[in-house]
């Protein structure tokens, strides 16, 4: 089953804990682009009969598009921290009035390693495939990724 999330879902949507395994940028016209995360999306917490939680996790693509002013803030060295898929704590939005256009501001604030992305953009959408796999982790190892999504990659 394809899936596919934008703007309109974004009140009902939650990153909390999702763990980001790649970033991409890609340029676009008049010096604004699109900034990509490859995710594993949480669609449900779901507690055990012991008190346990298990995660439905389902790897989506998130873009968001006409991206300027972007800020990247991720520190792996203050904790000594490996380097690994980073954790979103949540995402906001809010729009600003400015002299010529209401501008839509994005905040991405990382609860490990500490950090946040910041930008402005044109909105969102988030694409994935799929039922979702249960994981007793908050994340996806890379084999059960690259079965999941047929990425070749580690």
């Amino acid at each position: 089953m394809d899936r596919l999330w934008t703007g309109e879902h974004f009140d009902q949507m939650s990153w909390h804990d999702n763990h980001v395994h790649a970033l991409r940028i890609l340029e676009g016209v008049h010096g604004s682009g699109q900034l990509i995360l490859d995710l594993d999306y949480i669609l449900e917490w779901q507690k055990g009969t012991i008190g346990e939680f298990q995660f439905l996790i389902l790897p989506v693509t998130l873009k968001f598009n006409g991206v300027f002013g972007l800020r990247l803030s991720i520190d792996y060295a203050t904790p000594t921290a490996a380097l690994g898929p980073f954790s979103i704590a949540s995402i906001e939005r809010r729009i600003e009035s400015w002299p010529r256009y209401d501008a839509k501001l994005w905040k991405i604030l990382i609860n490990w390693p500490v950090g946040e992305i910041s930008f402005e953009a044109e909105g969102f959408e988030q694409h994935g495939s799929g039922d979702g796999i249960v994981s007793s982790d908050q994340h996806l190892d890379a084999k059960r990724r690259r079965l999941t999504t047929g990425c070749s990659g580690p």
